[in-house]
């Protein structure tokens, strides 16, 4: 089990990382909950792991804090609930959010994520509501997303809308999505595109 990674951030490609630990390179899947906190290219980062064996792959997923991780590992327990689905459910809510849905039996908010249908929502209210008793649920605000590099507008855009179909969102939809979050702010970085995009994606 690889519960934790320390090394240098070498690329950030929403949701995929790559971290360099003493010349190996590593490969992360991180929700974008947690893609907010990372430092800069270059810059050491330190991630909360949990690592998953299929049969036809191997795959990292990182956190940026144990409870975020442990709110994946309860996600995965819910039948029909994979990694990436719980992945993508991580990406368009902040874990206090996802907790209140479940404590309000918010059917409607999770069904609006990549993914998850209305059968799965149910069933995540049903057998998330007892392990999440002891969870805060008051809602908490993201954290304001990194600037990027200095970069054409275009490249931030198409950035933002490949980490929305890489999240499970079809290709349409991302860029609807992102079309709409430009018309109100024209000069975001891809980061804060995605966040503003999948923030608006729960309403």
């Amino acid at each position: 089990m690889i519960a934790q990674l320390c090394g240098k951030l070498l690329t950030k490609t929403p949701p995929l990382l790559i971290i360099d630990v003493h010349g190996v390179g590593y490969e992360v899947l991180v929700p974008m909950t947690s893609f907010y906190h990372l430092p800069a290219i270059g810059e050491t980062v330190l991630l909360h792991t949990h690592f998953v064996v299929r049969e036809d792959a191997q795959l990292l997923f990182g956190f940026h804090n144990t409870r975020d991780r442990e709110l994946f590992r309860t996600l995965i327990k819910v039948n029909g609930v994979g990694p990436k689905m719980a992945l993508g459910i991580l990406s368009g809510m902040e874990a206090d959010e996802l907790v209140q849905c479940v404590m309000d039996n918010d059917i409607n908010s999770l069904v609006k994520v990549p993914g998850v249908g209305k059968k799965t929502a149910e069933r995540m209210v049903v057998e998330l509501r007892d392990r999440l008793t002891d969870w805060e649920s008051a809602l908490t605000s993201p954290d304001p997303a990194m600037a990027g590099e200095t970069v054409g507008l275009s490249r931030y855009s198409h950035e933002a809308e490949s980490a929305l179909i890489a999240l499970g969102y079809k290709a349409a939809e991302a860029t609807r999505m992102i079309k709409s979050v430009l018309k109100d702010a024209p000069d975001l970085p891809s980061e804060e595109l995605i966040r503003l995009a999948l923030k608006s994606s729960v309403k």
